[in-house]
């Protein structure tokens, strides 16, 4: 017998053989969220090893961009090989990309490895909310998506701890070298437990030739993030908007679509993607929140990375604490959400390039209270935003509508990384560099970011659902 939304409880999702299938879906976006807080512990120590501090925002931009290719080609791996053989082939590809990482002499070789990781964490992210749509009752949705999204719990846990103690060891190839052991249990859970057979309805055509021009949009702003020159930042930026416009248009008239029907034109679906997409930007500051606390404030390795975990701790208990309810709370969630980011973020503009202050006691407590806040302010609008999707998207459309939720989210990571180091590049961070130039990059990235998620304010009303 099937329960309803309001019966639901996270039992029902975490007892039998949904148990076992929820630990199955949560497992890849556990090992994708694992090593993203693992590299940006190590990262600072990385570059000091490497060099590429120029190209610091590129290993989040490469990552995310094949992780956006992953993404789509998710449904379309479930659709030809089954979910268990999209899984197996994802943790393939993410463990070469590991190796080379974890080998690498030279930022170039780096960036490969980074890359190949990012294409099978994008297949392993999507999997699990295209799966998610097909194994499980609707009345299980919100709690299976806040479970998948409190896998960065688990990050914040393991991520800086697996990466601080070796780059402080000196030994940050060795925080590669940990995470395959992680791949290995997960390829037999998936073995033993996850259902071999086709995902049915899924769409078996990829659109190549727009996810190119996804690429190509934010390579744009990245080039343009290297260049000293004001004129071609500004270029770089404005090609970029214009490649993105163009893949809307495209989009529209396509028969195999990135996003689903109505969500170009104005509506519910398309105010629920502009929320997202403008909260996961302004979650990618955190990629210089280790560089700025190392080099301004002094901390070490492990504490800065942390401390950067904390933004994703604060995501993993809005979701858990949000997931589940509805009606007034889910609609106040998705509006207050924006609006609690927004100020965490401005908060942060100002700490961070504080020289002193911050670094013990009363102070210390504030900036985790603050580095809390971004990631709350998501968490506690994530769950119902997705669930407001799915129900918002043409029924026919369902496995779309699900894997674009991976799609959205990392184009919008990229492209907030993107920016990020135009922004960072620009104020100084290389040029003069030092204490001087992380003090005014600081200021710099996360006041523009808190004015790109303001800007989502007067959108969430319209994505937030009606209370009852």
């Amino acid at each position: 017998m099937s329960v309803t939304a309001e019966s639901a409880s996270w039992a029902d999702l975490l007892s039998g053989r949904n148990g076992v299938r929820s630990l199955a879906l949560a497992g890849g976006t556990a090992l994708h969220a694992i090593n993203v807080y693992v590299v940006t512990t190590i990262m600072p120590s990385i570059v000091a090893d490497i060099g590429g501090l120029a190209y610091y925002a590129w290993n989040t931009t490469l990552f995310v961009i094949a992780s956006i290719i992953g993404a789509t080609l998710a449904a379309t791996l479930a659709a030809r090989r089954g979910g268990k053989g999209a899984y197996l082939l994802a943790l393939g590809v993410f463990t070469v990309g590991t190796l080379v990482c974890a080998s690498a002499t030279s930022m170039l070789w780096m960036l490969v490895g980074r890359s190949l990781q990012g294409l099978g964490g994008g297949v392993l992210v999507s999997l699990a909310y295209v799966l998610i749509r097909q194994v499980f009752e609707p009345s299980l949705w919100s709690r299976a998506m806040g479970l998948v999204s409190a896998m960065w719990g688990i990050a914040t846990l393991s991520g800086p701890a697996i990466g601080g103690v070796f780059a402080q060891l000196g030994d940050w190839r060795a925080a590669f070298w940990c995470l395959l052991p992680a791949v290995l249990v997960l390829a037999v859970i998936v073995s033993v437990w996850l259902p071999a057979g086709a995902s049915a309805g899924s769409q078996t055509r990829v659109p190549g030739g727009r996810l190119a021009l996804l690429a190509l949009s934010v390579l744009a702003v990245s080039l343009a993030s290297l260049s000293a020159s004001r004129g071609m930042q500004t270029v770089g930026v404005v090609a970029g908007l214009a490649l993105a416009v163009w893949i809307v248009r495209l989009d529209r008239r396509a028969d195999a679509k990135l996003l689903p029907t109505g969500a170009y034109a104005p509506s519910r679906l398309r105010a629920i993607y502009g929320v997202l997409s403008l909260l996961v930007i302004g979650s990618t500051a955190e990629i210089f929140v280790p560089y700025f606390l190392q080099v301004i404030h002094g901390h070490e390795p492990l504490v800065a990375g942390y401390l950067t975990a904390v933004m994703a701790g604060g995501w993993s208990f809005g979701s858990m604490l949000s997931a589940g309810r509805s009606g007034a709370f889910a609609t106040t969630s998705i509006r207050i959400g924006p609006l609690l980011m927004a100020l965490s973020l401005a908060l942060l503009a100002w700490m961070l390039q504080q020289p002193s202050g911050f670094e013990q006691g009363a102070g210390f407590v504030l900036l985790c209270l603050v580095l809390a806040g971004v990631g709350l302010g998501i968490g506690l609008a994530w769950p119902h935003l997705l669930t407001a999707l799915l129900a918002s998207a043409p029924a026919d459309e369902g496995a779309l509508a699900s894997s674009s939720i991976s799609t959205v989210q990392l184009y919008a990571m990229s492209l907030g990384a993107a920016l990020a180091g135009l922004i960072a590049n620009a104020a100084g961070l290389g040029d003069p560099g030092g204490v001087a130039g992380a003090r005014s990059a600081a200021l710099w990235v996360f006041g523009v970011f808190a004015v790109l998620v303001a800007c989502a304010l007067p959108i969430a009303r319209r994505a937030a659902p009606r209370a009852s």
